[in-house]
């Protein structure tokens, strides 16, 4: 009995025990999810609550609205639309071939185009979007809109794009947007920051240089969405801001112009105002339409453009580095007179040729031109006044004149990354270049701008320009400032000794075109009010064996590219003068019968828009 009674007590003890024990547990157990859930709903409340809205609120961002481009008189000459977008992406997408085939029977693709789509798909993550079409009609747009019940993870877009509404006119100055790729976004922290699928940005020119002031920044949509990941409703719209609009300072009417004269001939057209440095007009032909580039050029349209024998792609205006040829004579002369090497009265006899060490040099005119001063060599651009003026004055005391004048150096800095320097030699450039001493031929042909010499047809603008405002420093600009107005005449730094030198040469280049004998007098206008004073440069692109000159080709009659290149510098009206320019034309034969003769047609049009410039410019500066 006793056994049996102490049996049921260490049971009894045992069950107690255990049920302590579990009852324990589950008091702790019971502790931990009450913590948990407090932990859960009160702590990390609003972590869940992200997340859940995660699930049930999407965020998209809209590409930003790109800031245009105006002309001087407020044309749109880059501007934007909106423009209908297909995207696609593949994760959020259950069935993607039933979904892919469905988008091309609606969007009625063809095979070629179809099979992009699916070459695009396979190089993306199934994260990213995929662009089924960045350009899509309304019609097709509103017929995917209406099946969108049956696309699931189709996004129908509307997206701002650029669109350049004169096309080939300002190819080479402004440039034109394309999609982004990897290499936009990591060096532009602009770009990386607004960045979605299909943004478009500046890829050279004007676009590109002020990419982080046009690109604007991101409209922002949420929206509340179903399991499926369908739109519900619209929860919010954060509004973006629009990039900078900026104006320049061309004129369209000019700038269009130098397009028409250029048709079908490679070569530049530059105008500029002498004393407020803004460019009117900076053309390059040949061209090409930059619309072609917004959605992604077809390879035929590329292919057309990069082989195109005349260069298209080339910014002729600020890559081209051409032999200035007899343009560069009225340096010549004032660097001489600067230098007290000739005076007015200096002459020298031509009899077509000058013989020196061996070397023949001859003037274009085989039977000479008799005696010449310095006005009257300019003026019919003997090559021999100006071989022996070379001679005597020396190319270091050139080089250094032409440099002041604006030759030899970028004209817009930093502006245009693919602008070149050019090139006028000196002694110690070719020792340090070539390592040899410089030679006194070389010095003679560098006096009718052969040899080293290069220079680009925006440099010679900006040296005619400095000799037709009287010699002073201009700086030169495409961009309006308003808040830069021009200076008076006595605050501009003199890039000459004597202002008399300066007026010398402005007579004899008025020579050369407006008095008989002149080697532009042809393309004179005699009108005061269109009247310019120009000169003509022929550069040769090939030395001319005596074979060739004894046989006096016809231009037309010498392979193209074996041609001279064709220049002309001008200012104009010449009583007093407001603008200048530069034509050249690549393979053009002769400055006076080809590049001269658009010089008579673009002073007539400048100069009749000059009121309406300056009285835009007046009122500007009242506004201020």
């Amino acid at each position: 009995m006793i056994n049996s009674s102490s049996d049921n007590v260490k049971k009894l003890n045992s069950i107690n025990r255990r049920m302590f024990i579990t009852g324990s547990l589950k008091f702790f157990i019971m502790i931990g999810i009450v913590s948990r859930l407090f932990f859960l709903q009160i702590k990390e409340n609003k972590k869940y609550l992200t997340l859940s809205d995660k699930n049930r609120i999407r965020e998209w961002k809209l590409a930003p609205v790109r800031g245009e481009f105006h002309d001087y008189f407020g044309n749109v000459i880059a501007g934007n639309f909106e423009a209908y977008q297909l995207h696609v992406i593949p994760e959020q997408v259950e069935d993607f071939r039933y979904v892919i085939y469905r988008l091309k029977d609606l969007l009625e693709l063809s095979d070629k185009e179809f099979k992009k789509v699916l070459k695009k798909k396979n190089e993306i993550k199934p994260w990213e979007t995929l662009i089924v079409s960045d350009n899509l009609s309304w019609q097709k747009f509103s017929k995917i809109n209406n099946h969108l019940y049956d696309l699931n993870g189709v996004k129908p877009v509307i997206s701002i794009s650029r669109n350049y509404p004169f096309k080939e006119n300002f190819t080479h100055l402004i440039g034109y947007v394309s999609q982004a790729n990897k290499d936009d976004i990591e060096t532009s922290q602009a770009i990386k920051k607004n960045f979605v699928p299909g943004l478009k940005v500046g890829k050279v020119g004007l676009e590109k240089t002020f990419e982080e002031k046009l690109i604007g920044t991101n409209d922002i949509e949420r929206y509340e969405v179903n399991a499926y990941g369908r739109r519900i409703s619209q929860l919010e719209f954060q509004k973006g801001e629009k990039g900078k609009t900026l104006r320049l300072t061309i004129d369209t009417e000019v700038q269009k112009l130098a397009n028409e004269l250029l048709k079908d001939k490679a070569g530049s057209i530059c105008v500029m105002d002498i004393y407020t440095g803004a460019v009117i007009a900076m053309h390059s032909s040949p061209s090409f339409d930059p619309n072609l580039f917004v959605f992604g050029i077809s390879q035929d349209d590329w292919q057309l453009i990069r082989n195109d024998p005349m260069k298209p792609l080339v910014n002729k205006t600020l890559q081209g580095n051409y032999s200035p040829g007899s343009t560069i004579k009225p340096i010549v002369a004032l660097s001489a007179l600067e230098n007290g090497i000739v005076n007015t009265n200096f002459t020298v006899q031509c009899t077509g040729k000058t013989e020196m060490y061996g070397q023949t040099y001859h003037c274009w005119k085989k039977k000479g031109h008799g005696y010449m001063s310095l006005r009257n060599a300019m003026k019919q651009s003997c090559d021999t006044y100006f071989y022996e003026v070379a001679r005597k004055l020396g190319v270091d005391k050139l080089s250094e004149t032409a440099k002041k004048f604006g030759l030899g150096e970028k004209v817009f800095g930093d502006l245009f990354d693919i602008e070149k320097k050019g090139l006028i030699p000196n002694t110690e450039w070719k020792k340090n270049a070539l390592g040899k001493g410089w030679l006194l031929g070389e010095t003679i042909i560098t006096g009718i701008g052969q040899g080293y010499i290069q220079t680009t047809p925006i440099q010679l603008c900006l040296m005619t320009a400095q000799i037709a405002n009287g010699g002073y420093k201009i700086y030169p600009h495409i961009v309006v400032d308003d808040k830069v107005k021009d200076q008076p005449m006595d605050k501009f730094t003199p890039l000459y000794r004597n202002s008399k030198n300066i007026k010398i040469v402005q007579d004899a280049i008025f020579g050369s075109t407006n008095e008989v004998m002149g080697t532009s007098y042809r393309s004179r206008i005699d009108n005061p009010k269109y009247q310019f004073a120009g000169k003509t440069g022929t550069a040769q692109v090939k030395k001319i064996t005596e074979e060739e000159r004894e046989l006096d080709l016809k231009t037309f009659e010498i392979p193209y590219e074996q041609r001279d290149h064709a220049l002309y510098v001008a200012f104009g009206p010449y009583k007093n003068p407001r603008y200048a320019l530069s034509v050249i034309v690549e393979h053009g034969g002769n400055g006076s019968t080809t590049a001269a003769p658009m010089a008579t047609k673009l002073f007539k049009l400048i100069i009749d828009r000059h009121k309406i410039r300056e009285s835009l410019r007046n009122k500007k500066y009242l506004e201020i």
